[in-house]
């Protein structure tokens, strides 16, 4: 039965129609729509920071579309990529041991390297005078099964041949030996060109498990958005605390590092 008209006060009162649910959204929809309009994206967004409690941006020198440097931060200190090479190498050193081969040059081998009886090195530029000068794509003059440590220290991510060059680093480290490389991800590239990869740990992984086959391998990111974020913007690790630094975000990977033990061979 339907709701009898209401008398108050001897009028008629009529109750009311019910309201739609979808109308009082679209007025709403509306009245948001011309807010924004009114205030524009920069302060719509300010003002769902503030409504919401979310942290405002406070962007001081940081607003710049120019880096701090344009050489990694080597003006100002150590880039921030080596503060987590360093920490690998140095949780490494025990690997970097006997017959070891460095691409480029044996600083680290040198710095992180124990009980080291043969200290070469290779490059594909004559001018850095190594032990081989080639290509790592084709490395036919370096002998097979004969290194204890291959060190690629910052490289794979210049390796057009990417995958022919990780053959011969495994072809070149003797059973049971190790590789220790690591890889760019959150970096500037480099501005003379030759940087072809920003692989993610995933992507290392399964490169490296067709490359390597049956060898052990760990690979790891290092860094989160505030370690990345100075990387890009060209700081030295000397300006972050160790533990802004050492805090790991596996959405923001700025350095991938990457250790291969080449299985012992079968009789």
């Amino acid at each position: 039965m339907g709701q009898a008209p209401r008398r108050l006060g001897g009028s008629r009162v009529t109750p009311p129609d019910v309201i739609d649910v979808k109308d009082v959204r679209d007025v709403s929809h509306r009245g948001r729509a011309r807010l924004k309009s009114i205030l524009g994206p920069r302060l719509t967004v300010l003002a769902r920071c503030v409504t919401r409690g979310l942290p405002l941006t406070r962007w001081g020198n940081l607003r710049r579309v120019e880096p701090f440097s344009r050489s990694f931060g080597f003006d100002r200190g150590t880039p921030v990529d080596r503060y987590y090479l360093e920490k690998f190498l140095d949780a490494n050193r025990a690997l970097i041991s006997g017959r070891v081969l460095e691409v480029q040059v044996p600083s680290y081998t040198r710095r992180f390297g124990e009980g080291v009886i043969e200290s070469h090195t290779v490059d594909i530029n004559p001018r850095f005078q190594t032990t081989y000068t080639c290509d790592l794509a084709d490395g036919s003059p370096i002998p097979s099964d004969h290194y204890d440590c291959f060190l690629a220290p910052n490289t794979l991510q210049h390796l057009l041949d990417l995958r022919v060059a990780l053959r011969t680093m495994l072809r070149v480290v003797r059973p049971g030996g190790t590789l220790l490389a690591s890889a760019a991800m959150l970096l500037p590239l480099i501005p003379e060109g030759g940087d072809y990869w920003r692989v993610t740990p995933d992507g290392w992984r399964s490169i490296l498990e067709a490359e390597w086959p049956r060898c052990e391998i760990t690979v790891q990111g290092h860094g989160n958005c505030l370690s990345a974020a100075a990387a890009m913007y060209g700081l030295a690790h000397e300006e972050l605390k160790a533990a802004e630094l050492d805090a790991y975000d596996p959405r923001y990977p700025v350095l991938i590092t990457i250790r291969g033990r080449k299985p012992m061979a079968t009789t």
